[in-house]
């Protein structure tokens, strides 16, 4: 035989059959790796099983695992039929083998080369197609749930007068339903084509006719399903423009029908599904007449009809219709769009009523404009943003406890009357450990320590916070309370408690206190099985041997509240402030979350993780679902996690919502009732600020409801960057105990201000009742300021504030010696037609590393005062005269004083700044002896000072000076 394979010829080295040994070895280790990675998979699963059985939400697991398994299979085994029974029906109806052109005798032995396994590649083709569709059908397993247990809305859109479930829930499968059958349609009409081409029923270069006619038929059925899905399509389509987004100019994340989708669009797509059926039937009858030529033609009409009446027809009406007279014609579309958006992002009950704006003081009563500033709103002056570094210097107690960047606001009764309070959890801190090693950082350090709490409107005399729960362990107004803290914010490691290793409890005079974990949390390690299932799916093989793990011993991770919420109720969109509450002597994680939709018809769509960000958001809070479009949004659910034990509950909040519903039907016994949330964690239940975020951005369009002022856009409105933050971002909404105008009594608020779009000046304020156990708990009420009204937007406060004389001076004298100014939360509120803003000022003294509230700037129109205390503030803002209130010139003909020239004077001046700094910084590390001496020194230089005035000021009394 010539040799073949193209290379010189000689002798051969034959490769002997490796020996029985070396065989043997080689299938050992293939068996191993095999198992090895069977365990892999295994361990995955067997985690994944025992976690959701240690929280008791294994039905959660099951529920979604079966659905998945059952998605894959059903739709992988369809596919795999589809394409495996048409490729056998392809080659069962092979011609039979006749002259052979030039083109047969090249594909022959391909023939030959897969005659031998034509039953091991029709099964790995199939296999491979089945795999692939099983997995895409297996991430529909949401989709899947909710078409099956869909519960109407009980509304019906305004077009196609369908219930708005059917745009939710059932459209989704169906469009899945119908990409599915076009994949299997389009593979199938391959793996057909190339069939019959490898087999010769296809020809495309041999003389005579192209295609047999068994050829001819069985294509000819494959291109008629396919042009039918394409008629289910187009009929689909004319549901679909009811939640197809388009441009409009006025409405950023338009959704709906417009006037060119309702009168060219919708009748396009009804003849184009009529084309498309009739092009089908010609498909069909193909069997019968065995010629391609009526179903090209048909084919062909289909294409151009899509082309002039769904392309170009549209456009002509667009252009010679709508846009000569837009406004008009969009009118009917833009009331519906408005309705609907309104209803879906529930802000259709906002009212919204006119304010003067009017902050002018003169001739109101001003003894009345001051009490009512007292009882207007509890003014916080404790920023949750900013005093962290506070919190940490005063109770963080050991460098391996830390507290979150911002802490949160909640409300505690004091001497049985509520009151704003700060509160932040002392978490653990990995890296404050004195010694990191496997042992300490996942045995011994395995918690934090307490809740810290502060009065919101106060601080002490030296500026810090004001707290109420203090120390280690902590003692105040919280009583008796399990203080240890396993779940949290910043507990992200895993940790292995109750076994033979003893875990650091806490620091105290006497040394450190050991202690063992007495919860029910966590998944057990007593079974190596288990201990080996962690150790492959941690990557940390000494869980499998450690001496530190025995009897008793438990694993505790997915610790943060989001996760542990968005593990037990993957369906929910969760906020992304979670917030302590001590409630039943328990330290309870509170955890908003949201139903959500991106099928509401006729609503805008809007990107959660766009209209969730603030100034906060840039590292110091999370961001709701970051790329999650939706046009329909619940806070459906309230949630609590447990910071000792990790027990994850979830209340039914929003008894109406059908997407909740739905959810509790595929998810039974998830969600508890609302009526099981106890009194005690009522008190702690707030309007969540994510939500605030989305309904105010989606206000800044829709507080209008008049079409034709909508599509001007003249009263749009935007969110205004925070002034107090150097990186420009959207001003954070804040926590506020206040009453409206038209309320009688303060109630817990979520509040934010609105400027006109492009514009500084203050445009509206709203807030939204926060507190759960108010009546009125929801409800948005909006001040619209006038158009014409020149109040300051925050901003322009910011501004006139920094640009006040007295204010810009204190700040330069702080600046010089080093110290950092830093502006605490921006507070407007209303007060008798006008607005009133707030801010506290703090500093950081030099080798200070947290702030200290040392001025209030307050602002009621055109006054500013800028005071030690809000009471000082608001006195000189609304009394007669303040303090600090410019001297008024001396009448005429009498002398001026001169101005202090003299060396000496000018010395003692600056040894006045000079001590004035020098105590501060002592104020800042308390050293009180330090501090005496420089108030001694300072008072010595202010009186060398009043002698070289007084001196100064009889010169200037002398005649003739």
């Amino acid at each position: 035989m010539p040799d073949r394979g193209g290379g010189p010829s000689g002798p051969r080295i034959r490769v002997g059959r490796p020996s029985r040994r070396v065989r043997t070895l080689l299938m050992t280790l293939g068996v191993l790796a095999v198992l090895a990675m069977l365990f892999v998979m295994f361990a995955g699963f067997w985690t994944d099983w025992l976690w959701y059985r240690s929280v008791d939400y294994s039905s959660v697991f099951t529920t979604t695992l079966g659905t998945k398994i059952g998605l894959f299979a059903v739709f992988g085994l369809l596919m795999a039929v589809a394409v495996g029974v048409n490729i056998w029906l392809a080659h069962k109806l092979r011609p039979p083998l006749s002259a052979m052109s030039m083109e047969q005798q090249s594909l022959d032995r391909y023939r030959m080369s897969v005659a031998p396994y034509k039953k091991w590649v029709l099964l790995a083709v199939t296999a491979l197609v089945g795999l692939v569709a099983g997995a895409s059908a297996a991430g529909q397993w949401r989709t899947w749930l909710q078409w099956v247990n869909a519960v109407p809305f009980g509304q019906k859109d305004a077009q196609f007068h369908k219930d708005i479930s059917f745009y939710t829930f059932d459209l989704p499968w169906y469009r899945f339903l119908l990409s599915f059958g076009f994949a299997a349609a389009v593979l199938s009409l391959i793996a057909a084509a190339l069939v019959h081409y490898l087999y010769g029923g296809l020809r495309l270069t041999s003389p005579g006719g192209r295609a047999t006619k068994a050829a001819t038929g069985h294509l000819s059925v494959l291109l008629g399903i396919f042009v039918t899905l394409k008629a289910v399509a187009y009929w689909l389509d004319r549901y679909g423009l009811a939640v197809k987004s388009s441009g409009l100019k006025s409405a950023d994340g338009w959704t709906g029908l417009r006037y060119v989708d309702a009168n060219a669009y919708l009748p396009a797509k009804t003849i184009l599904f009529i084309i498309a059926l009739i092009c089908a039937v010609l498909f069909f009858a193909t069997l019968w007449r065995r010629t391609w030529q009526l179903p090209v033609i048909g084919f062909g009409l289909m294409v151009l009809s899509a082309v002039l009446i769904g392309g170009l027809y549209p456009a002509i009406v667009q252009k010679f219709q709508v846009q000569p007279n837009e406004q008009a014609k969009e009118a009917p579309y833009i009331k519906k769009n408005i309705t609907a958006t309104r209803e879906a992002y529930g802000i259709d009950g906002s009212k919204v009523k006119d304010y003067a704006g009017a902050s002018d003081i003169k001739g109101k009563d001003k003894e009345k404009l001051r009490a009512d500033a007292a009882s207007t709103a509890s003014l916080r002056l404790l920023d949750p943003n900013v005093v962290s570094p506070a919190f940490q210097q005063e109770q963080q107690v050991r460098g391996y406890y830390q507290f979150p960047s911002t802490l949160d606001v909640d409300r505690y009764k004091v001497d049985g009357k509520e009151q704003d309070t700060v509160i932040g959890l002392r978490e653990l801190n990995l890296k404050g450990i004195p010694e990191r090693n496997w042992i300490n950082d996942h045995f011994k350090y395995t918690h934090g320590y307490g809740a810290i709490t502060a009065k919101g409107t106060s601080t002490d005399k030296a500026g810090a916070p004001d707290f109420t729960e203090k120390k280690l362990p902590t003692e105040g107004m919280l009583g008796t309370y399990e203080q240890r803290v396993y779940y949290g914010e910043k507990t992200t490691q895993y940790s292995i408690v109750g076994g033979p290793q003893k875990e650091l409890d806490h620091p105290s005079d006497q040394g450190e206190t050991s202690y063992s974990y007495k919860g029910k949390s966590g998944v057990n390690l007593s079974n190596p099985v288990n201990r080996a299932a962690y150790a492959v799916a941690f990557g940390e093989p000494q869980i499998l041997y450690s001496g530190a793990i025995g009897k008793g011993s438990r694993i505790l991770y997915n610790r943060t509240p989001k996760e542990r919420v968005e593990s037990v109720a993957p369906w929910l969109t969760i906020d992304g402030d979670a917030y302590p509450a001590v409630v039943d002597g328990r330290i309870q994680w509170i955890v908003d979350a949201y139903t959500t939709s991106n099928g509401y018809p006729y609503a805008s769509r809007t990107t959660l993780g766009d209209t969730t960000a603030d100034s906060l958001t840039t590292g110091q809070r999370a961001v709701v679902a970051q790329q999650n479009q939706v046009n329909y949004i619940r806070n459906s659910v309230k949630a609590t996690v447990d910071a000792f034990d990790g027990t994850v509950k979830l209340y039914q909040w929003d008894a109406k919502d059908p997407v909740l519903k739905t959810w509790m039907k595929a998810f039974p016994g998830t969600v508890k009732a609302k009526s099981s949330i106890s009194p005690a964690l009522m008190d702690h239940l707030r309007y969540p600020q994510d939500l605030f975020k989305v309904q105010r951005e989606l206000l800044t369009r829709y507080h209008v409801t008049d079409p034709g002022t909508f599509y001007t856009g003249s009263e749009r409105w935007q969110v205004p960057d925070d002034p107090t933050n150097e990186e420009g971002n959207a001003v954070p909404p804040y926590y506020l105990s206040m009453k409206m105008p038209d309320q009688q009594k303060q109630t817990f608020s979520l509040t934010t201000t609105f400027t006109p779009k492009n514009r500084p000046n203050l445009g509206a304020f709203m807030a939204v009742d926060a507190d759960a156990k108010s009546s009125g708990y929801g409800s948005i009420r909006i001040l619209k300021l006038p158009s014409e009204t020149t109040v300051w937007g925050p901003e322009q406060a910011q501004s006139k504030f920094n640009g006040d004389t007295r204010v810009a001076d204190q700040i330069n004298i702080w600046k010089r010696g080093d110290s950092k100014v830093e502006y605490g939360n921006l507070l407007t509120v209303p007060l008798e037609g006008g607005l009133l803003y707030v801010e506290p000022v703090y500093m950081r003294g030099t080798g200070s590393n947290y702030p200290l509230l040392k001025k209030v700037l307050v602002n009621y129109g055109e006054k500013i005062a800028f005071r030690d205390t809000l009471d000082e503030a608001l006195d000189e803002i609304f009394g007669e005269k303040g303090a600090d209130a410019p001297t008024p010139p001396p009448p005429s003909g009498e002398p001026t004083k001169p101005p202090v020239q003299d060396a000496t004077v000018k010395q003692a001046v600056k040894d006045a700044l000079n001590a004035y700094e020098a105590s501060q910084k002592a104020l800042d590390n308390k050293d009180w002896a330090a501090y005496g001496k420089a108030q001694k020194e300072l008072k010595e230089a202010l009186d060398r000072v009043a002698k070289a005035e007084a001196k100064a000021g009889g010169e200037g009394s002398k005649p003739g000076s």
